[in-house]
C-alpha cells in the first residue's frame, strides 16, 4: 500500500483565547489589592497610560470616559513626507520647560526657612518591626558569653522556627561546629532564659518547664502535670490525672490554671506576619426601603491615555519603529481601560442580583439566609456560572449585617422535615449556638446535637454534624469538657453529689 499526501478542507469551530480576553478574565478574578498592583505595573510599563488627577478635567480620558467608546476604532499612525518637523521635536519645542522648572512645587532643592513646623517623629516612620531572630541576636551580643559560645548561639538562633522552638538537635550542632554536646547544652540553657523566656526549647514540655523555673513556680503538681500528663490535659481526661497523681480534681484544676498562664509559643509575639485589614469592594446601604449598591473606587488609580500620545495618534511619527511601538501600547492601554470598566459593571450586576435573592438576610440576619447557587445568579444576570465564580472570588461587601465575602451568600441547602429548604450555613450557626450554650462539664456529643436539631425539624446525620463542627474549628465533646471544679467556683463553691 503506497503512502501519499493529500489536502483536505475541514470546517471546525474553535474557541481561541486572545491575549485581550485572557487579560479581561484575569482582571475579573483579581482582588482589590491585586487590581491596584496590576494597574500600577501597567502604569510603569506602558508610557501611553498615566494616572489622572482625582478630579477629572474635560480633556481626561479616564476609565469612565474611555470605555464608553467601545466601538471606537484604533487609529493607525501614518508618516507624512510633507511634514518638515517631527512630532517629537515639535512637542519638545511647545512644552514650556522653563515654566516647569520655575514652578515652586517642582523644585529639586528644598527651600529652607526659619519657620517652626511640627515634624513627625522619625521613630514612627519605621516600617519593619524587630523579628524574633533580631531580638535574640541583640541579647546574644549584649550577653557576657565568650566568642565560642556566641558562635554556638548564632547556630541555635538560626535553627528556630516561627514559634521559637529549636529544630536542630544538640548533637547535630555540636558535630557541625566541632564542639562538645555539653557546651552546646550550656549555651542552649542560657538562650532559653532570653526574652521571651522558653525560646529555643526542643518541645512543649521543656518550654513550659523553663518558664516555671524562671517564674519561681515550685509547685510539684504543676511540674508533674507538665512532665507527664500534657496528653491527658489536652484530652480533658482529668479523672485519669487524679487517679495517677492521687490529687483531687480541685487541686488539678488549680494547677492547670497555672499552666494556662504560660506561653506555649514564645516566638509568636515577635512574628513577622503583618495583619492585613480587609477593605470592602462594595458598600450596600439601605436607603428608605431600598438597598443601594456602591462600588468602592477610593484607592483605585484613575488611569487615562496620555494626551501627548493621543495627539501623536492624529499626527505623524518619525520612524516605523516608533509608529509600531505607540500603536501597540495604545491598543493595550485602551483594552485595559475597557477591561477595568467591564469588571466594575459585572461586579455591580452580580452584587445587585445577590441583594435581590438575599434581601431577608440583609434585613434580619443569618437565620434568614436563603440557599443560593451560582447558577441562580448566572441565569438572573445573563452570564456564565464561571464568570459569577470569578466575580465573587476575593471580593468583600460591607452590608448592614457586617462585612462578608461575596461567596458567603452562596450556600447549598438541606430539606427540613416539612419539605422547606434551609441553607447549610444556618445549620452551622445553629450547631455553633448549641455548643456555646452547653454545660462545659457535660458537653453535647454529636449524637445529642443531631437530636436537638431534629426537634427543630432539621434531619441531619451525625457524621455531617462532625464535618460541620470540624470546618468551624470546634473540638469534639471529649476535648471541650472542663473540670467539675470550674463549675464549683462559678456557683460559689457548692457541689452536689
Amino acid at each position: 500500500m503506497a503512502i501519499e499526501l493529500k489536502q483536505h478542507l475541514k470546517l471546525t469551530q474553535q474557541l481561541v483565547m486572545t491575549p485581550q480576553l485572557q487579560q479581561a478574565i484575569k482582571l475579573l478574578q483579581l482582588s482589590r489589592i491585586e487590581l491596584i498592583n496590576t494597574i500600577q505595573k501597567e502604569l510603569e510599563q506602558n508610557p501611553v497610560l498615566e494616572e489622572a488627577d482625582s478630579e477629572p478635567s474635560a480633556g481626561d480620558t479616564s476609565v469612565e470616559t474611555e470605555t464608553e467608546k467601545e466601538t471606537q476604532e484604533i487609529p493607525t499612525l501614518t508618516a507624512s513626507k510633507d511634514e518638515e518637523t517631527p512630532w517629537e521635536k515639535k512637542a519638545i519645542e511647545e512644552e514650556e520647560w522653563k515654566a516647569y522648572w520655575e514652578d515652586d512645587s517642582r523644585r529639586m532643592i528644598p527651600s529652607y526657612s526659619f519657620e517652626e513646623r511640627e515634624q513627625p517623629n522619625f521613630e514612627n516612620l519605621l516600617t519593619k518591626k524587630p523579628d524574633l531572630v533580631d531580638h535574640l541576636l541583640w541579647q546574644l551580643q549584649m550577653s557576657d558569653m565568650t566568642e565560642e559560645e556566641r558562635t554556638i548561639g548564632y547556630h541555635i538562633i538560626g535553627n528556630l522556627d516561627s514559634s521559637g522552638y529549636l529544630k536542630a538537635g544538640v548533637e547535630e550542632i555540636a558535630e557541625e561546629l566541632k564542639v562538645s554536646p555539653a557546651m552546646v547544652e550550656t549555651v542552649l540553657r542560657k538562650i532559653q532564659l532570653f526574652d521571651p523566656v522558653g525560646v529555643a526549647a526542643r518541645d512543649l514540655r521543656e518550654c513550659l518547664l523553663v518558664q516555671t523555673r524562671y517564674l519561681g513556680i515550685d509547685d510539684p503538681l504543676v511540674h508533674d502535670l507538665i512532665a507527664h500528663h500534657l496528653h491527658n490535659i489536652e484530652k480533658r481526661n482529668y479523672k485519669e490525672i487524679s487517679k495517677a497523681t492521687g490529687r483531687s480534681l480541685e487541686e488539678i484544676a488549680q494547677a492547670i490554671e497555672v499552666i494556662k498562664g504560660l506561653d506555649p509559643r514564645p516566638g509568636n509575639s515577635y512574628s513577622s506576619e503583618e495583619i492585613h485589614y480587609i477593605v470592602p469592594d462594595i458598600y450596600i446601604y439601605k436607603v428608605d426601603d431600598e438597598y443601594v449598591i456602591q462600588l468602592n473606587d477610593d484607592d483605585l488609580p484613575r488611569v487615562r491615555i496620555n494626551p501627548f500620545y493621543k495627539s501623536a495618534i492624529d499626527g505623524n511619527a518619525s520612524s516605523p519603529d516608533v509608529k509600531d511601538f505607540i500603536q501597540e501600547k495604545y491598543k493595550s492601554a485602551v483594552w485595559l481601560l475597557k477591561s477595568i470598566e467591564q469588571r466594575q459593571k459585572t461586579i455591580y450586576k452580580v452584587t445587585k442580583s445577590i441583594v435581590k435573592f438575599q434581601r431577608e438576610f440583609l434585613d434580619k440576619g443569618i437565620e434568614c439566609l436563603k440557599p443560593l447557587i451560582l447558577k441562580d445568579v448566572a441565569d438572573d444576570v445573563g452570564i456564565h456560572e464561571s464568570t459569577v465564580s470569578r466575580v465573587t472570588a476575593n471580593k468583600y461587601a460591607q452590608t448592614p449585617q457586617g462585612l462578608f465575602e461575596l461567596k458567603f451568600f452562596f450556600s447549598a441547602s438541606l430539606k427540613k422535615q416539612n419539605g422547606e429548604d434551609i441553607a447549610t450555613k444556618i445549620i452551622k450557626e445553629k450547631i455553633r449556638s448549641i455548643i456555646q450554650q452547653e454545660n462545659p462539664v457535660k458537653p453535647y456529643s454529636d449524637k445529642q446535637i443531631v437530636d436537638i436539631l431534629g426537634k427543630e425539624g432539621i434531619k441531619i446525620a451525625r457524621r455531617t454534624v462532625a464535618k460541620y463542627r470540624e470546618l468551624m474549628g470546634i473540638l469534639p465533646s471529649s476535648r471541650r469538657k472542663r473540670p467539675l471544679t470550674s463549675q464549683i467556683k462559678k456557683h460559689g463553691g457548692t457541689h452536689a453529689h
